[in-house]
């Protein structure tokens, strides 16, 4: 594979991530950290840092979202296959996070309003 088409896949694999997302995105709980990914235009880094903004908040309001367990899939040398806990939200959930979240950050503050724009219903 060379790398003009290395790079059309990739494309096409975000595309298709991101449509996914998005079909999903007010049906079925996630964690903090994907409402500010898909709501952002971040990298992954910062929007975990406005995730644990988000999850203070949610601390304070008493908001506890639903525990669960992500596998995540680590390759090197061989596909081994990890449990990580997460805890997930609903979008109604992720809204009064939202509402009450007062970022100073400038990027944070766009993803506030893109999140109280992704959850309104």
């Amino acid at each position: 594979m060379n790398r003009s088409a290395r790079k059309a896949a990739g494309m096409i694999r975000n595309r298709r991530r991101a449509g996914q997302l998005a079909k999903t995105f007010g049906h079925r709980p996630r964690s903090l950290a994907t409402y500010a990914l898909a709501a952002s235009d971040m990298n992954r880094p910062t929007a975990e840092g406005c995730a644990n903004s988000l999850r203070s908040v949610a601390k304070k309001l008493g908001i506890e979202g639903t525990r669960s367990i992500a596998t995540r899939t680590i390759q090197g040398g061989g596909r081994k296959r990890t449990e990580v806990p997460t805890t997930q939200y609903t979008p109604a959930q992720v809204r009064q996070i939202a509402e009450r979240y007062a970022p100073r950050n400038p990027a944070y503050k766009r993803t506030r309003a893109r999140l109280l724009a992704l959850t309104a219903a």
